[in-house]
């Protein structure tokens, strides 16, 4: 195969399964040389090209668990904090189905603490409040999430670590830890069609993670210092914060929460308000660049809204 012979489909193929690197040895061509015809081929298709090692072809350094994907042309949904438990039933979630199943978004996140695991907390139990088994929370989210899939079968799906999915592994790797190479020991062995990640890059622009900064100035202070726009979850505000400096508008958006925000899941509220709304975002891309956030609020248990048009859930 030589550079002049190689058609698009083949450089696609080549890169994909060996890389940038052995794709130039094979190619007789440089690196550089890949890697632009790879952008290219990505903008003209409108496609994201799966590249073994991908991370070095981007940025000198970075954390593990970041995820890379583009969309060009098309829209995700992001959703957080749901907080599944078995029989609750979570209004925000049908809106969500509703909506992947309309627009049939290219990448749909779960922004974290899909799960709840009260039982395993390192939280003291109050009172004799009732609490879902682990193995039932699993089977509430694998029942959940499939429903997601159903929904948007041809989207990606990613599923960034919150604090509460991350109580699983925590409990099972302090308590039992020369277990740690057993399948079904790892939260993702329970989830085989979601990636887990630590954060989700779109197009090197926005930067999806479940938490950065905390407080309630949180959401600004994100997209002030992340540099980019960034989508928080944690927090269940649901907002988008937008700011503008010399490199142009990026925006901070915190996607609240799936979860019914005086449900059972939140007993330990005592009763008190909570500056917290129940929703997700929708990221539309055109060209590749970002469009204004777009919000979905719930209304109520019936009713959702979004783009300034209500729906009945």
């Amino acid at each position: 195969m030589t550079a002049a012979r190689c058609s698009e489909q083949e450089f696609i193929a080549t890169l994909e399964r060996h890389g940038t690197k052995k794709t130039a040895k094979i190619l007789d061509i440089d690196e550089t040389s890949v890697r632009q015809r790879r952008r290219r081929l990505e903008k003209n298709l409108g496609i994201m090209i799966t590249v073994p090692g991908l991370r070095n072809d981007r940025v000198p350094s970075e954390a593990e668990g970041r995820l890379h994907t583009k969309i060009w042309d098309g829209c995700a949904i992001i959703g957080s904090d749901a907080h599944f438990w078995p029989g609750v039933t979570n209004p925000a979630f049908e809106a969500m189905l509703i909506l992947a199943k309309k627009l049939q978004p290219k990448i749909v996140i779960m922004n974290g603490d899909a799960l709840d695991f009260p039982k395993i907390s390192r939280h003291a139990r109050i009172g004799w409040e009732d609490e879902p088994e682990v193995y039932a929370e699993i089977i509430a989210g694998q029942e959940n999430l499939t429903r997601l899939e159903a929904a948007a079968p041809n989207a990606e799906r990613y599923w960034p670590l919150g604090n509460h999915d991350a109580r699983f592994e925590t409990r099972l790797s302090n308590d039992a830890p020369d277990y740690a190479n057993i399948y079904g020991f790892h939260l993702k062995d329970h989830f085989p069609y979601w990636r887990p990640c630590e954060s989700v890059w779109f197009n090197e622009a926005v930067v999806v993670k479940h938490r950065y900064r905390g407080g309630v100035h949180a959401v600004w202070n994100n997209v002030v210092h992340a540099g980019k726009t960034i989508v928080t979850g944690h927090l269940h505000n649901l907002q988008v914060r937008p700011y503008n400096d010399y490199n142009g508008i990026r925006w901070g958006v915190d996607t609240g929460t799936l979860a019914n925000p005086y449900g059972p899941q939140f007993e330990y509220m005592e009763d008190n308000p909570r500056n917290w709304r129940s929703g997700f975002i929708v990221l539309f891309f055109e060209q590749g660049e970002l469009r204004w956030p777009q919000v979905c609020h719930i209304i109520s248990d019936e009713r959702a809204e979004f783009r300034g048009e209500s729906f009945e859930i």
